[in-house]
């Protein structure tokens, strides 16, 4: 019997309505509207900014107040927002969340405390990974902006013992946070090495629907394994990045409808929406940026192909839009010949073994 993975928004403390249990991490460089809007487009119910920097909302810097536009086409969106101290991260909240009263922001469904980042120029200000050394700020912080109304989101990692990683998770739990999101890897790990499990699963068992996963999804049995183990969604980052169909493709094994030319697109039907997020990214932050965003997606697009390597170089070299759009399309065309060769040569070793040759 096949199992549909459907969120009830009861089961959320705050209250989400979300559809299903696959949703997009927030991504430096790449969390902006237009590729929010097509993940949407994927079956992402839920999505992050970008991280977002409290002191610069609190001196209302034109950058950061640029990073809180969501269009209106989008799903339901987290500010992920992130700091070392617990005062300048209640500021940057209300600063945001008064924007979005006076509608020149948002809107957000939740505020998303980050202490997940384990880059250097983030955890030297005591932000991002840095806060689950300083637990008593962290749970300080998720107190806080959790009074301010809209549910909080807090996205850590595992801590070097996992003893210490349940008792920072329950601590934020016990201070207001409607869900945590648990990447398996530790700060010292930064994106190396594989993220660990069974700390998630863990968690998931001891915190029932409260814990949500991330870190090294990239297939479906990835998410099959946290969904089963308790998780009530997993979240995708560079596995998102290196297919972007995978969204489409693991809801439609989760049971949830999804349309045939999303869930197993041709390499043409690919290349044209690329070619739509192009050029819808373009009228919306410009074309150098959206040249810059499309690069992220050119590993997965061109894997796997004959001329992959070269066509990544040329891809990395492109400037415009429209040189990028080019390789994008010898790519789907290259797919396509690979496809057809393949095809021919197990049909020509299908007729020598019914004629005896070997």
């Amino acid at each position: 019997m096949k199992t549909t993975y459907l969120l009830k928004s009861e089961l959320l403390k705050g209250g989400l309505p979300l559809a299903t249990p696959l949703w997009l991490a927030p991504l430096a460089g790449v969390t902006t509207p237009p590729f929010r809007e097509f993940f949407t487009q994927l079956g992402a119910s839920l999505t992050h900014t970008e991280m977002v920097s409290c002191a610069g909302l609190v001196r209302g810097n034109r950058r950061t107040l640029e990073m809180l536009q969501v269009l209106p086409t989008e799903a339901p969106v987290v500010l992920q927002l992130f700091t070392g101290e617990a005062d300048l991260m209640v500021r940057g909240a209300e600063a945001a969340l008064a924007l979005t009263a006076s509608g020149k922001a948002g809107p957000f469904a939740a505020l998303g405390l980050n202490m997940a980042c384990p880059m250097p120029k983030v955890t030297k200000r005591g932000a991002g990974a840095a806060l689950l050394s300083s637990p008593e700020t962290a749970f300080r912080m998720t107190r806080e902006v959790r009074s301010l109304g809209l549910p909080v989101w807090v996205k850590m990692r595992r801590l070097a013992e996992d003893d210490r990683t349940m008792e920072f998770v329950e601590g934020l739990l016990r201070a207001g946070a409607d869900n945590v999101c648990i990447h398996g890897r530790t700060a010292a790990q930064r994106y190396e090495g594989r993220a660990d499990r069974q700390v998630v699963l863990d968690a998931a068992r001891r915190f029932p629907e409260k814990i949500s996963a991330s870190g090294d999804v990239r297939e479906f049995e990835d998410i099959r394994e946290y969904l089963e183990g308790g998780c009530v969604g997993v979240m995708l980052a560079r596995g998102a990045l290196a297919d972007p169909w995978l969204f489409p493709g693991a809801l439609a094994l989760l049971g949830c409808s999804v349309s045939p030319d999303l869930a197993a697109p041709s390499p043409a039907e690919r290349f044209e929406r690329l070619a739509s997020l192009g050029e819808r990214a373009k009228s919306l932050v410009g074309e150098r940026q959206a040249v810059l965003m499309l690069k992220h997606l050119t590993f997965g697009l061109l894997r796997g192909i004959n001329g992959a390597a070269e066509l990544r170089c040329r891809a990395g070299c492109s400037k415009t839009l429209e040189e990028l759009l080019k390789v994008f399309q010898v790519g789907a065309l290259q797919s396509l010949e690979d496809k057809h060769v393949s095809a021919s040569v197990e049909w020509k070793g299908e007729e020598m073994g019914r004629k005896g040759i070997s």
